[in-house]
């Protein structure tokens, strides 16, 4: 194979996958075999178009090839339990009153890919496994690159992908949204993937990166998605979010790879095409819904790190006020450890360290590196240096990731 034809099929892939899983599913009603089906036609594009050329319309190729690849399977009996005559029968019948199958295909693509979305996050998953098959079914990604990228054995995602698929199955997931009192708590799964993963890729939880921005781009793709799928305010409150944190990218690491944290930042290099979207996102949260909720409160912090043309123009009391009502609308440590940071901006170290405190015999953040860092950065501000050497050579000691333990032992170095 021709590494041209070898790219031309790994892009088309990376656009077309998502729809084609969803659209299969939609036909089949198993995400594992729709799977399947699309992983059958890509090797039939991978034996094939190397020699014939790539389609003009690849992601019509490849939902044709799936198709007639799944009648054949009915026809089999080896899909669905029921008469393989009916359904292969079925399958033609629709294909009668439709028979421009791709155009078929592409009236649900926008409906499918929402319910692929709520079916991947669904909660009968774990975590773990929500996120591995999101950024596969959805983010065509490979296993090996969900591995790469979470720093997890390749065997580990395979099984997680398997086992997820194999409980949606046998718990019978039907693959519609949710409607009702359930739609709130499964698009809440739904962000909270999407978040993850883009978490993930903008402060590494472990390794020898920094920051992983092909993480941050997927998780920003399957956003935009949801916001042109659903117009809730939270939705366009957690992209208004990413696309900020996204801008940043550029500016968080030096030359070399090192961290470079926000007050530090060149903000000339922070990507302002980004910012726009992202406070408009915001705008559209705000227009959409009364009072803010997690995702958009957390876009308004950002925001407003986001107009501050120099560190010491951020407006830190309007982030305490936000940062306030985020407590009271999603209290949690790390919620809690944040306000500690922006009251010690806002009105004094002290006032910080008051609040960052009360959080230290907390189990939850026992482990958490970042309270050490911060509480050291504190102490550091008040004049306590050796008590701030010893939080940052602590939180060193707690972190996973090379690049953030470099950081904080050459803190600790310079603390006078």
């Amino acid at each position: 194979m021709t590494s041209d034809a070898h790219r031309a099929i790994e892009a088309v892939w990376r656009i077309e996958s998502a729809r084609l899983i969803a659209g299969l599913t939609r036909l089949v009603r198993d995400v594992g075999v729709a799977e399947d089906l699309a992983q059958d036609a890509l090797v039939a594009a991978l034996e094939q178009w190397p020699a014939s050329g790539v389609p003009d319309n690849p992601g019509a190729w490849l939902m044709a090839t799936a198709k007639h690849r799944a009648i054949d399977g009915l026809r089999r009996g080896k899909m669905l339990e029921r008469k393989h005559e009916e359904l292969g029968a079925e399958l033609e019948a629709r294909q009668e009153t439709a028979p421009d199958f791709d155009a078929a295909i592409d009236d649900h693509v926008g409906d499918d890919l929402l319910r692929l979305m709520f079916i991947s996050c669904h909660p009968v998953l774990s975590t773990e496994a929500r996120t591995a098959l999101t950024l596969r079914l959805l983010g065509g990604l490979t296993t090996e690159e969900i591995a790469r990228a979470f720093l997890v054995p390749v065997a580990t995602i395979a099984q997680r992908i398997v086992r997820a698929k194999r409980t949606l199955a046998e718990a019978r997931v039907p693959f519609e949204v949710p409607r009702g009192a359930e739609l709130a708590a499964r698009l809440a799964s739904v962000l909270e993937v999407i978040y993850l993963v883009f978490n993930e890729g903008y402060s590494a939880t472990a390794g020898d990166d920094w920051v992983r921005p092909a993480l941050c781009e997927d998780a920003l793709r399957l956003g935009r998605i949801l916001a042109e799928l659903m117009n809730e305010p939270e939705v366009h409150g957690l992209v208004a979010l990413m696309e900020i944190q996204a801008s940043r990218l550029r500016a968080r690491v030096g030359p070399s790879g090192e961290p470079i944290l926000l007050l530090d930042q060149d903000r000339a290099r922070w990507d302002h095409l980004l910012v726009r979207r992202g406070l408009a996102a915001l705008e559209r949260a705000e227009e959409l819904g009364g009072s803010l909720g997690p995702y958009a409160l957390q876009a308004a912090i950002a925001a407003c790190h986001a107009r501050a043309p120099t560190p010491e123009q951020t407006d830190w009391t309007r982030i305490t006020a936000l940062y306030d009502a985020l407590a009271q609308l999603a209290p949690s440590p790390v919620v809690e450890l944040n306000r500690g940071v922006a009251y010690g901006m806002a009105f004094g170290p002290a006032a910080g360290l008051e609040i960052v405190d009360a959080l230290v015999s907390q189990p939850a953040l026992e482990r958490y590196h970042l309270l050490w860092s911060v509480r050291g950065d504190l102490l550091a501000k008040l004049g306590r240096f050796e008590d701030a050497r010893m939080e940052f050579e602590r939180a060193a000691s707690m972190t996973l990731n090379a690049r953030e333990r470099d950081l904080l032992l050459a803190r600790a170095a310079k603390i006078p």
